[in-house]
Formats: C-alpha cells, structure tokens, sequence
C-alpha cells in the first residue's frame, strides 16, 4: 500500500507571517490589519449564515450618503469593520461607502500609519432573496503628518498607491481574497475550525474570459459605442467570437468569477448614472489591484483605473475589469479604434 500524501493545512495567519518573512523590512502593521478585516470578516460571515432566522433581514431605515436604502446587515456590516480597524491602533483614518466622512480613532486609542478604505457589504439588495454578497477593501499608507488623526488627503489616493486589497465573498462558500501587490491569494472558510483556509495561490486570470457581466437592462440608456461592444461580446458581430452573460448582480460574486474562469464585468455610464454607478475608492480601486495583480486589468473605458486621482470621497466611476484582451477590447470600442 503506498502511504497517503500529507497536504499542508495553511491558515491564513501562516500564509501571512511566511508571506512578511519574505520582506525583512516589514514591522508586522501591515500583516496585523489584514488579520483584523479577517476577523471582522468571520463575524460578518456568522451573521450572514444567520440571516434567514434571526431579526437583520430587511431595511434598517435610515438612508446612506449614497441615497440608498440601508439594510440592516449592512448597518452591521459596517459597525463590525469599523470596529475591528479603529481600536487597534493601526489605522490613521477609516472611510466607509456607508458614512458621509472619514473616521478616525477614539481619542484615547493609538493612532497608526494605515488608511483602510471599504464597502462593508455589496450587493446588499440580494441580502432578502438569499444571493452572495461580498466586503470590499483597499489599505493605503497615510500621507499626511503620522503625528495626529488621518485626513480626507490620506483617503484621496489613487489606486496606484495601494498597499493592499481585497474582498471577502459570502457565498456558497465564504472566500477571503487579497493581494499586498504580490500576487493574489484565496482562502477558503473552515467553519469547523473557524480559520481561513488556503485554496487559491497565486491566483492568473486566463487572458481572454469565456463570459461577460453587465446589466443589460441598462442597454436603451448606454452609448452607440457601449451598445456595439456588448452586442461583440455576444457575438452578433461576426469578427468576434460569442461570450456567455453572466450576470448576478452582486459585483463580488461576478468579479470572482470572471477572475477564476476568465471574463469582463462591465458597469459603463449610461443616461442615469452619467459618471458610472459604482464608487471608485471602495468598489473599482481594490478590484482594479486585484485584478491587475492577476495578470488583468481594469479601465473606466478611456484608461486605467489606478491611474485615477480622486477628488471626492464618495467620486463614482465607469468600470470595465477582468481579462485583459475583453478589458482593451472594450477600451477600443468605446474610443472608435477597433474594426
């Protein structure tokens, strides 16, 4: 009988410690915050488990700095991150898609050098009909004087700056995935361990995807040009080759999907969001890193994402990410250059 295989079990906090060896210069900060958004996201996952039995379906009431209806897990969603991040003593300023301006910590609590930028819970109109939701997050590095609380500069980074990204996927499966600008990494959920899981090394998304992922309700309200590449992405235009529509609604749940199988997702302007819908610092910014860091890339349909600097804390933006050859296609399209 040949001997079984033993496979190693990496935790997440292993992955990270192996991962901050390999950079002598690290103090530990860094790898501390990404432990701190795993714990809040562990909370955030019991809770969504629970959704269906306990009292955090349906609308909290009040409305966000959005102009969206604030669903009760997203009202907890957003406590819980914020929570996890302003008491440790290693963030300058958090900024919540939820609140209308940034936070700082306590004023009786340490003050550190990172600035986290997150969507405490996309895809919250899925929440009542039991579809994936998903967290999004970005790290910077604050810019201003390291002596007091972080400012609205050290939020208005471009993506570029990024030290670190990421998302957590409430789904089948609840997946953590992020990318400190070396790769990207997937983990898995062991709810009977209560630990995250490497399942997903050195994530490459396939240079040409097989699906796309756009709203096509939105079709009469979109441009000549954002009308022409999605009828070339169904294949209605015979130089290029047919892609399947895949579409859920939930921006985390269709970007990790084309990011593993390959594809695009697209959220162009249209009539009623003439700027683009989704927000640049807390939704486009961390998945452009992401994806980029994954061999993709991500536009706003004239040129990259990262590239943008932002001038407003809630500012939106066109979103074209996931395989780079769809992504330049689509770059093409829009500015007159493809056949």
């Amino acid at each position: 009988m040949r001997p079984s295989r033993f496979t190693r079990i990496v935790t997440i906090e292993r992955f990270i410690m192996d991962q901050e060896h390999l950079h002598p210069e690290a103090t530990g900060e860094l790898s501390n915050l990404l432990y701190d958004i795993a714990l809040a996201a562990k909370v955030i996952n019991s809770h969504v488990r629970m959704a269906g039995l306990a009292d955090i379906l349906g609308a909290a009431g009040p409305v966000n700095v959005q102009g969206e209806i604030v669903q009760k897990l997203d009202q907890f969603a957003n406590e819980t991150i914020k929570d996890s991040l302003l008491h440790a003593g290693r963030v300058a300023v958090v900024a919540s898609e939820e609140d209308p301006e940034p936070i700082a910590p306590p004023a009786d609590y340490p003050i550190g050098k990172y600035v986290v930028l997150f969507d405490p819970l996309d895809g919250s109109s899925n929440i009542d009909v039991n579809m994936s939701i998903g967290s999004i997050f970005a790290i910077h590095r604050r810019v201003t004087d390291g002596r007091g609380p972080g400012l609205l500069r050290d939020c208005l980074q471009p993506g570029s700056a990024q030290v670190a990204a990421g998302y957590v996927l409430y789904g089948s499966s609840t997946m953590l995935v992020y990318t400190t600008g070396h790769g990207v990494h997937g983990f898995t959920y062991d709810s009977t361990i209560g630990e995250f899981l490497l399942s997903h090394p050195d994530v490459r998304t396939p240079a040409v995807g097989a699906c796309y992922s756009v709203n096509e309700g939105n079709f009469p309200h979109w441009s000549p040009e954002v009308q022409t590449l999605v009828r070339r992405f169904k294949g209605l235009d015979e130089r290029y080759p047919a892609k399947t529509a895949r579409y859920t609604g939930s921006l985390v749940a269709d970007f990790h999907r084309n990011l593993l199988v390959g594809g695009v997702f697209c959220y162009p302007p249209d009539a009623k969001s003439p700027q683009g819908k989704l927000r640049l610092l807390y939704e486009c910014a961390p998945l452009a890193f992401i994806c980029e860091q994954a061999g993709g890339y991500a536009s706003d349909g004239t040129g990259p994402i990262l590239d943008i600097v932002p001038t407003a804390l809630h500012q939106r933006s066109p979103l074209f990410v996931g395989s780079v050859t769809d992504v330049k296609l689509a770059e093409a399209t829009i500015a007159g250059r493809a056949p």
